[in-house]
């Protein structure tokens, strides 16, 4: 099957095109996240992506090269727990077509045949009703609830706790 899309690994030359990107996208990304949005942010952020707990992903448009989206796979833990955790954002321009569900579903294949991970968790504000169907559609479960989990624009903010088995 094709897909609309494809995945890489962003690297140091992608910082126009993804910052462009970024600041197209801040009504978008308003309350949920807070990507790189300066040079010094990008440079910092490929650099924590380039760490082996961690492997980061643009989801590109196969017609026009674009940027639809991000997605990252983080704090990655090896040994008998083979787990991470899951943090990704689209693109103004690019949200709602069901981009997003075809990269996850790659990025996914990567986690569990390539990086060997047998778990990944996504933490999902509850009225991101977007982000939670996305995960939803992609085989992942509501797994709990936990209460000022992560702080985000200055505010600790309550997370859904979705998590995904390798089958």
């Amino acid at each position: 099957m094709t897909t609309a899309i494809y995945v890489r690994h962003p690297v140091l030359a992608d910082e126009r095109a993804f910052l462009s990107a970024v600041r197209t996208s801040r009504r978008l990304h308003h309350p949920w996240t807070s990507p790189p949005d300066t040079p010094a942010l990008f440079r910092t952020y490929i650099e924590r992506m380039a760490l082996p707990a961690n492997s980061a992903y643009l989801v590109c448009r196969r017609d026009t090269h674009a940027f639809v989206g991000v997605i990252n796979v983080t704090n990655i833990i090896l040994g008998p727990f083979r787990s991470g955790y899951l943090g990704y954002y689209a693109f103004a321009g690019h949200e709602q077509q069901g981009l997003m569900g075809q990269g996850l579903r790659v990025v996914l294949r990567q986690a569990f045949n390539s990086l060997k991970l047998h778990r990944l968790e996504a933490n999902i504000q509850p009225a991101n009703a977007t982000s939670i169907a996305l995960v939803a559609s992609c085989g992942f479960t509501q797994e709990g609830y936990s209460p000022r989990y992560l702080k985000i624009g200055g505010r600790w903010r309550d997370h859904e706790r979705w998590a995904i088995l390798a089958s």
